[in-house]
């Protein structure tokens, strides 16, 4: 048996084995423990990108823990699946790459960002223990244990939001997000529960091969969309985001994009995996577009005018949520019509899936960006900064990659992403690419407003001994800017490679159910 057969379960051991040695590698003082969290850091991330090589070349890769089969023949005769069972396809390794990827510059970044901070052998934990958790609710193949990483991910998030403890504004912040995170748990264990008291399974591909539209059906969707939308921020379930977002240290703010984005991945997931048969009606569609235009419009607008630059990015990311929103809803809305789907559904699907990718890099670079600045003047507000482009030359070139994509300015990655999902929302109506366009325009100019506030004009004489930030925050923002970099530079590649098997994998919903069903047909399973 070839070892990357067991990659899906690495993928999780790994983290959670960091988890628990963390507080031990104290005992080796700082040296060890920073070592051990850049070497788990480093290690999942070749795992991802090991999986996403395999799964590439080989197709879906379904794994089975805790049996030689996915199923079993009960007494009844029955044959369910009851094993823990994980199916991982092209949409599924191409999210578990990304967040590997943020959270290794987190890692990176949180070396140098926390030192001057006690407890980070905790910090270190937490951060593993969220990783864990957002990785397996990106290679579950039953939910059931989707709720079971979703809230792993989430208890882990409430500590590292909160981290900070002498702050209120960061208790706070982590109190609205436990609130949101636990109402929004409890509405996917009540969806999985209808769900399980209908069909007596859990398993994400049986439910999509023999799942009716009925009312139990469309009582768990309405569950699913309302919890998964509130956990990746869409509007009007966005208030926890900004809080939040601001006060988590940089490094996990980084890392806590990745996490909506795996909620993000659910909703995705349950609307074309799982219901996708039901969706030749526009109901749902159009309340994901809707969602993503009113994310957008609100997200950009409450961001103009901020003077908090933490605060200004988070609403930043409830715009930018509501880009892959509107791509994905357009996206759903042409399913089950092969014409549709071909002059712009697909197009839809792709420009959804490549923002995703251009968002975790450039708003984990944002938010990376905003810390170090943080750190090195002690400063939040954009009305107390000026003329730091002097003394952090770096950071400021950074950060200004980071901005170009965001606004979507060619050639810079976010440009492709943004035209895709304009070309295809005019082929639906006219107006969702101006909403689309003017959302950009006020990007913007709410990030020359940083950059004028923060890095130009003169420089201030509170900030005459303001140095560049030290080198492992330089690496951990240098790690995305790359990937930034490169997905602009070559956007052909990317488009090729890394978005359209994802995007087909998301719209092809047999492939997806009929990799676990061809599994137990041979005997399949580890």
């Amino acid at each position: 048996m070839n070892w990357q057969d067991h990659l899906p379960a690495l993928l999780l051991a790994v983290p959670l084995f960091g988890a628990f040695l963390a507080p031990l590698t104290n005992i080796g003082g700082k040296g060890l423990r920073n070592a051990w969290f850049l070497l788990v850091s480093a290690a999942i991330t070749v795992l991802a990108f090991l999986l996403w090589v395999r799964v590439g070349s080989s197709g879906p890769l379904v794994y089975v823990m805790g049996g030689q089969a996915w199923n079993l023949a009960l007494p009844s005769g029955m044959s369910i699946p009851v094993r823990i069972l994980m199916e991982v396809d092209a949409f599924s390794a191409f999210m578990v790459l990304l967040s590997s990827v943020a959270a290794l510059a987190g890692a990176v970044f949180s070396v140098a960002y926390m030192e001057r901070f006690s407890g980070m052998e905790k910090f270190v934990a937490l951060y593993f223990l969220m990783v864990t958790g957002m990785f397996g609710m990106q290679v579950t193949g039953d939910f059931f244990n989707f709720f079971v990483f979703l809230e792993i991910s989430s208890v882990a998030s409430f500590g590292l939001v909160a981290f900070w403890r002498d702050r209120g504004e960061a208790l706070e912040a982590a109190f609205k997000y436990m609130l949101v995170s636990t109402l929004g748990a409890l509405m996917v264990l009540v969806a999985v529960a209808f769900l399980y008291s209908r069909y007596n399974v859990v398993n994400m591909a049986a439910l999509g091969k023999v799942i009716e539209w009925g009312m139990v059906e469309k009582t768990a969707l309405v569950l699913f969309m309302t919890a998964l939308a509130m956990k990746c921020g869409s509007v009007p379930m966005h208030m926890w985001m900004p809080d939040a977002y601001a006060e988590a240290p940089a490094g996990v703010t980084c890392a806590l994009v990745a996490v909506s984005q795996a909620s993000l991945y659910g909703l995705f997931r349950v609307c074309f995996t799982i219901y996708g048969s039901f969706m030749g009606s526009p109901v749902i569609p159009w309340v994901i577009i809707v969602l993503g235009v009113l994310s957008m419009f609100i997200g950009v607008s409450m961001a103009v005018i901020q003077k908090e630059i933490g605060r200004l990015i988070a609403y930043h990311s409830v715009s930018q949520v509501g880009y892959m929103l509107l791509g994905f809803g357009v996206g759903l809305l042409a399913m089950g019509d092969a014409k549709a789907v071909a002059d712009y559904g697909f197009t839809a699907l792709k420009g959804g899936v490549f923002h995703i990718v251009n968002y975790t890099m450039y708003k984990g670079l944002l938010f990376l960006a905003a810390g170090a600045l943080y750190y090195a003047t002690g400063c939040r507000n954009l009305n107390d900064m000026g003329g730091l482009g002097r003394k952090l030359p770096k950071t400021m070139a950074l950060f200004m990659i980071a901005a170009a994509a965001i606004a979507g300015l060619p050639p810079f990655n976010g440009f492709v992403s943004k035209l895709l999902i304009y070309e295809s929302t005019f082929a639906v109506h006219p107006i969702l690419s101006v909403f689309a366009m003017v959302t950009s325009v006020l990007t913007l100019a709410s990030f020359v407003k940083i950059f004028q506030s923060a890095f130009l004009g003169p420089q201030l004489k509170k900030f005459a001994d303001v140095k560049e930030v030290p080198g492992f925050m330089l690496g951990g923002m240098t790690i995305l800017a790359v990937a930034i970099l490169f997905l602009s530079l070559f956007p052909t590649w990317s488009l090729n490679h890394l978005v359209e098997p994802a995007a087909k994998a998301l719209l092809d919903q047999a492939s997806y159910i009929g990799a676990v069903f061809a599994s137990a047909a041979t005997g399949g399973g580890l």
